[in-house]
């Protein structure tokens, strides 16, 4: 891509090649701090509970004991970690009671993840983890080095994976200049607080430390209406003052969450930047704790594209991708964010850079089952049905009043089947699916792993099936790659079509500028 396409800023200016000293070495003099720290993290909780529940000296002095032992295992394991890099791999040594020696050929690592705390930062160190394309664990884990060493090994190993053509074929490898695809500035992380709704993570947090106490949402609930209608009382407030405090309170409320979504963001994109060399995508973000991590292009496996109402609002899109790495799935330091948030224009291009033949955004897209609407309407029905039943054997005829939500599911089902449907061109097959919160799962037909075709009672009822595309490193959080509501013909023949395509050569990428 040159710097004259839409959406992708200029390219950074080349760096210069890293220097390699050989032999074995040993991790930074403050590593073992490090390994003290996140060995306290580990038994933080019972050794707090054997000095404060505990009567007398005696459990204070296990206490310190055990402080002590875990000291005495940071500093042993700093003086026996050791390693070495080989021409074609690096060998770690390491280990208090057993010995182990590790040998990671350079073709294993996949990706190498650096990352970086506050504590990090001020001592000018960081973690380095070599992670593989199918292992669960890092291949390998360093537990600190400098900085600069780390930035050289990290150069080192994408140099070695690049001779051997497994994310260089056809460009300059690992000398070629890093492009910067996107960047975030600070009003960009602040416009991805306000439409996410990362605030509520902490609030779901608080709610589950509150259950540890014997405490559930329900009673919180309660007591905070009694607290609120009390202080109403003693205001002598009427009926309109008391809605106008509730509505208050509740954009209050509202107000409060997205400061803290904003917070949030911060904390975690605070200077995102989207970069390539060669063939391989780095991400480098975070305000407190930085985080780097690096992705071979060749790997992305799955795409993402969300557009909710807010991001509407506000012009912006969001794009995620899924890696053939498993450990990734929950791994915050994995290469899974191409674009937090960014303008469509600028989400388009760089789907159109890192998918030369791909003409996105697709224009050909089929309609699903002429009866899908019903398939999403029966199950919130026959719930409402239910509850509705429910309410109204306690509580009588107010329970009816939960029937007003049957035209509502009915205008979401009708509303969610115009928008849905499918494609399969340029090499790509894709779903689409909502209104107000719009969702696309696209991937390469050459990518996926399987495709199955299933149908469920009610689908062989309606003449529906549904085919499911399955790819590596899918996320449980994100949409599954599945075309839903088919006509059962039509999805016979979708599957035959895709089956061969599976195994078709892959397309040759075009070679950055």
């Amino acid at each position: 891509m040159t710097p004259s396409e839409p959406g992708l800023p200029p390219s950074e200016p080349p760096r210069a090649a890293p220097a390699v000293s050989g032999g074995d070495r040993r991790l930074h003099p403050l590593s073992w701090l490090f390994v003290l720290i996140q060995q306290l993290k580990q038994f933080a909780l019972p050794l707090l509970v054997l000095l404060f529940t505990g009567r007398g000296n005696a459990w204070e002095l296990w206490g310190l004991v055990g402080a002590g032992m875990l000291v005495s295992y940071s500093l042993l394991t700093y003086f026996t970690y050791r390693f070495r890099i080989e021409d074609d791999a690096i060998v770690i040594r390491s280990g208090v009671m057993q010995r182990t020696v590790r040998n990671i050929p350079f073709e294993r690592i996949h990706n190498v993840a650096l990352h970086q705390t506050l504590l990090h930062r001020l001592a000018g160190v960081a973690e380095v983890r070599l992670e593989s394309a199918g292992g669960v664990k890092p291949e390998g884990e360093m537990r600190v080095l400098s900085l600069a060493d780390a930035q050289i090994l990290e150069e080192l190993v994408r140099g070695h994976v690049a001779g051997t053509g497994d994310d260089s074929a056809g460009d300059h490898g690992a000398t070629a200049p890093p492009r910067i695809l996107l960047q975030l500035p600070m009003a960009e992380v602040v416009r991805l607080g306000l439409i996410s709704n990362r605030g509520m993570i902490v609030v779901a947090a608080a709610f589950g430390l509150l259950a540890q106490t014997g405490e559930t949402f329900g009673d919180l609930m309660e007591a905070s209406a009694r607290l609120l209608v009390g202080w109403a009382k003693e205001q002598h407030l009427d009926g309109a003052a008391t809605v106008i405090g509730a509505i208050g309170l509740f954009v209050a409320a509202v107000l409060a969450m997205r400061i803290l979504s904003v917070a949030l963001a911060l904390l975690q994109f605070h200077g995102f930047t989207l970069s390539e060399s060669g063939r391989r995508l780095s991400a480098e973000r975070g305000l407190l704790t930085r985080l780097r991590a690096s992705l071979p292009r060749h790997r992305i496996q799955a795409w993402s594209l969300r557009e909710t109402l807010l991001h509407r609002w506000f012009g912006r899109q969001s794009l995620r991708v899924d890696s053939a790495n498993p450990q990734t799935g929950g791994d915050d330091r994995a290469l899974r964010d191409l674009a937090p948030v960014a303008p469509p224009d600028t989400v388009n291009a760089l789907i159109h850079h890192l998918l030369p033949g791909a003409s996105w955004p697709l224009r050909q897209w089929h309609r699903l089952h002429p009866r899908a609407w019903r398939r999403q309407f029966t199950l919130p029905a026959l719930l409402t049905l239910a509850g509705s039943a429910g309410l109204a054997w306690k509580e009588g005829l107010p329970g009816l009043w939960l029937l007003l939500l049957l035209p509502v599911w009915l205008l979401r089902a009708r509303v969610w089947a115009r928008h849905a449907g499918y494609t399969l061109e340029s090499g790509l097959v894709a779903v689409r699916e909502g209104w107000l919160d719009r969702r696309w799962r696209f991937a390469e037909v050459r990518k996926l792993q399987a495709v199955k075709l299933s149908r469920s009672p009610l689908d062989r009822w309606q003449g529906m099936a549904t085919l499911w595309l399955d790819t590596a490193g899918a996320s449980p959080f994100d949409m599954p790659l599945r075309i839903r509501y088919l006509p059962v013909n039509e999805a016979l023949a979708l599957r035959d079509r895709l089956a061969p395509a599976m195994e078709a050569p892959a397309t040759p990428a075009r070679t950055p500028a």
